[in-house]
């Protein structure tokens, strides 16, 4: 290899005299250990207060569901978007919705964008490109340390041609970087042992890799979730590699049991609608007589709902659609919720244990519609984020599906849903439901969740909807089911804001 050609080829290597002794793949103590932790002194071991008779299977049903969270944590890394954004034809322009004299609230609009940008974005944004022929070794993906904790930097090694001597530098802007301190007679000089840059330079190629091999990386700043960016140099010859540094997060996990009722809970929210909620809960109890029902209720005048496995929660008189959901939601113990309008029916085909058995098979995904009255309704959320000062463009797309579910051709991958869904508790609960949004209000929690939640649709299950009724509240129901139309431009006032949009479509 020569500097002018910038050429590094797998004949150059095998070539080299020091070849053969270069250090092997680290040993997996230079990792992260995946195997037993050490608990403190005087720590309860949990296995010990498992009933002796539950506890194999308790083992089973636990190694499953961490199996299960393995799958879904996996990094999703946010692409950067620096150009403006172009509306689809026939979008609503947000910024022709705002009041007069709206200055003042663009300014508070990119203040928080800021701020939202400083606790969801890092240096791990970064776009790094792979030098080539490099005769330099390093990690490229996966390198992960917990804060201020030393942790050694796997497969730093320097694959060079002979030379009389061998310097290179690595350097880190959160951290600080340590090696071994050579023994006396060894020839390697160590410059920056517990500083931000270190250097190692040594006339034997194979001690300088004793050396890298033994570097340890430690934050200086807790942060639970940041990273740091490593240059690796030699000659003219530079790498940088990411440090993704991360608090570990203890996962939650819920014992699935053995039936249905202790793997999911039915969620409603009713106003002002008990014939209806009451002709619901009837055909509930025909399929699934057990199950918990928990209802929000913000009605004028609460009438109470007898029954086993029914929990009611009274609310506020008339809070809304969003508040109801969240309150329903926060009360469920079980991994899974379905939700269902208080005017729908159970038949023979709302089978929960079919999309239990899908949830199960694709832990990837978080939410999963049906069909409601033989009408499959999904949508697609078609999102550029746009520019910093106007901000995103959103596409509300019916009937835009993007591709089969594996194994299930009758599901499909997409953004949004009808309202007769099955969640994850968990990944709904950290979304949750904008309760600033009282009656017009669906398509607003998939976008919340775009980009935290996998969402999907399949069509062999299905529940029912009631028939119009008339009562003694259905006046009164009216006059809220319908809002004003300023309802709906104050909808759009706070995709302006809260979403940081510039135009919203819904075709």
């Amino acid at each position: 290899m020569t500097k002018k050609s910038n050429e590094f080829s797998l004949q150059d290597l095998q070539s080299n005299p020091h070849f053969h002794r270069l250090p092997p793949p680290l040993p997996p103590s230079h990792l992260p250990s995946p195997g037993p932790c050490t608990c403190a002194n005087g720590s309860t071991l949990l296995k010990n207060v498992v009933p002796k008779n539950q506890a194999v299977e308790l083992r089973k049903r636990r190694e499953k569901e961490f199996q299960q969270h393995k799958a879904r944590v996996l990094a999703r890394n946010q692409l950067p978007s620096k150009t403006a954004c172009t509306c689809s034809p026939g979008s609503t322009q947000l910024k022709d919705r705002l009041p007069p004299d709206s200055e003042e609230l663009f300014k508070r609009r990119a203040k928080e964008l800021q701020q939202h940008k400083a606790r969801t974005e890092s240096v791990l944004s970064t776009r790094l490109y792979a030098p080539s022929n490099s005769p330099l070794q390093y990690p490229i993906q996966g390198f992960k340390v917990r804060p201020m904790t030393p942790t050694f930097i796997p497969g730093l090694a320097l694959h060079a041609e002979q030379r009389s001597n061998y310097t290179v530098s690595l350097e880190v802007s959160e951290g600080v970087l340590r090696t071994t301190i050579p023994a006396k007679g060894v020839q390697v000089i160590v410059t920056g042992n517990g500083e931000s840059r270190l250097m190692v330079e040594s006339s034997s190629l194979e001690a300088l890799n004793e050396l890298l091999a033994d570097v340890s990386y430690t934050s200086t700043i807790y942060h639970i979730h940041t990273g740091d960016l490593a240059t690796f140099q030699f000659e003219d010859h530079e790498a940088v590699f990411p440090i993704t540094i991360k608090q570990p997060q203890p996962p939650v996990l819920y014992d699935m049991g053995t039936d249905i009722n202790s793997q999911v809970t039915i969620t409603t929210k009713t106003f002002l609608r008990y014939p209806e909620l009451n002709a619901l809960l009837k055909t509930i109890r025909e399929f699934y007589k057990d199950i918990e029902i928990i209802i929000a209720d913000d009605s004028m005048k609460p009438e109470k709902i007898p029954g086993p496995h029914i929990q009611q929660f009274i609310m506020p008189p008339a809070q809304g659609w969003f508040a109801g959901r969240n309150l329903a939601v926060s009360q469920v113990t079980t991994k899974y919720f379905l939700w269902v309008d208080d005017d729908f029916l159970f038949t023979k085909w709302t089978k929960i244990e079919e999309l239990v058995k899908v949830m199960e098979a694709n832990p990837e995904l978080d939410v999963l519609g049906g069909k409601v009255g033989g009408d499959q309704f999904y949508f697609s959320l078609i999102y550029d984020e746009g520019d910093e000062v106007e901000g995103g463009c959103m596409y509300r797309k019916s009937r835009r599906r993007f591709h089969s579910l594996p194994g299930y051709p009758q599901c499909s991958v997409v953004n949004g849903v009808v309202n007769f869904f099955l969640a994850r508790t968990d990944a709904v609960q950290r979304v949750g439901f904008d309760p600033q949004l009282k009656r017009l209000a669906h398509s607003e929690f998939f976008m919340d969740g775009l980009g935290s939640l996998m969402v999907a649709t399949c069509g062999h299950v299905s529940v029912s909807h009631q028939a119009r009724q008339k009562h003694k509240d259905t006046r009164l129901y009216k006059a809220f089911r319908y809002p004003p139309r300023s309802d709906a431009r104050s909808k759009l006032q706070l995709h302006f804001f809260k979403n940081h949009l510039k135009c919203i479509k819904y075709g």
